[in-house]
Order: structure tokens, then sequence, then C-alpha cells
């Protein structure tokens, strides 16, 4: 039994287009069609007792919207002070969810056939969150698991 073969069946490879971000360096990607849009560092409003990944509220045009550090849900250290993150709203079963990450980047075309497990090296509380990667021209681009990102 590989760790790939088990993951494949878990997690098919996707294909078309991938809304691209940066988080700690690296580049990750969510299905365009989850994405509802991107928006420029927000307000937070803080939830006493709540899991260190939420990392508050945000009022999106009169709908609170539960902001997900994606930092804090990949085990990656803490955004720096002075660096303010950005939003990207993603529509779940009909709900709205926020991902705090570092920069937006693409809109990517990925290939189904480019698809590989989550690389040997990716370990900890991240692999779980990763769908599998995709090479693009010398960049390693994680395919992000939005649904399992996104719960506690």
């Amino acid at each position: 039994m590989t760790t790939a073969g088990s993951l494949d069946s878990t997690a098919p490879a996707i294909g078309g287009q991938l809304a691209t971000f940066w988080l700690d360096g690296d580049l990750y990607g969510v299905e365009v069609a989850h994405v509802q849009e991107v928006l420029k560092s927000q307000g937070l409003t803080r939830v006493p007792l709540a899991p260190a990944a939420v990392a508050g509220l945000i009022n999106l045009r009169g709908q609170v919207v539960t902001a997900i550090e994606l930092r804090e849900r990949l085990g990656r250290p803490p955004r720096p002070e002075d660096t303010a993150a950005v939003v990207i709203v993603v529509r779940l079963h009909g709900e709205a969810v926020s991902l705090l990450v570092d920069a937006i980047a693409d809109v990517v075309d990925v290939d189904p056939a480019d698809f590989e497990a989550p690389p040997d090296t990716l370990a900890g509380a991240g692999r779980e969150l990763i769908r599998g990667a995709f090479k693009l021209d010398g960049q390693l681009l994680l395919a992000l698991d939005v649904h399992k990102a996104v719960s506690a």
C-alpha cells in the first residue's frame, strides 16, 4: 500500500482553472469555481474562545463571514505584524468563508494529467489539507482542499 495510492483514491485529480495565492513563500491554488471575490485586508472582529485558525469575523456588505487564517491551518509561522493579509472569499455549500493569505497571484490553467500526489517533503498539519501538486515553470503549485481548510 502506497501513500500516493491512498491519497489518489480520496482526492481525485483536479484540472481547469485555479486561483493562486502566496502563503509563506509557497504557491497554493483553489478551484476558481469556489472563489467569490478577493479583497484587500479587512477589519476583523475577534471571536472569544474560537479555534486558533479562526482569525475572526468580517463584515462583507452586511454579511458576517468567518475568516480562516491559512497560515495557522497549514502549520506555518504567523504573518509578520507589519504585513496585511489578503482575503479570498470562497463559497461552499451556499456559505461564504474567507481565507487569509499573504498575496494573490494569477488564475492558472492546470491539466489533470499533471496532477500529482502531495510531495513527500510536505509534512505536518498542512499535508492533510493539500489535494496534490502541479509543476509549473520551476514552481510547485499546491492544490488546497478548500473544504478541509475551512472545517475545524
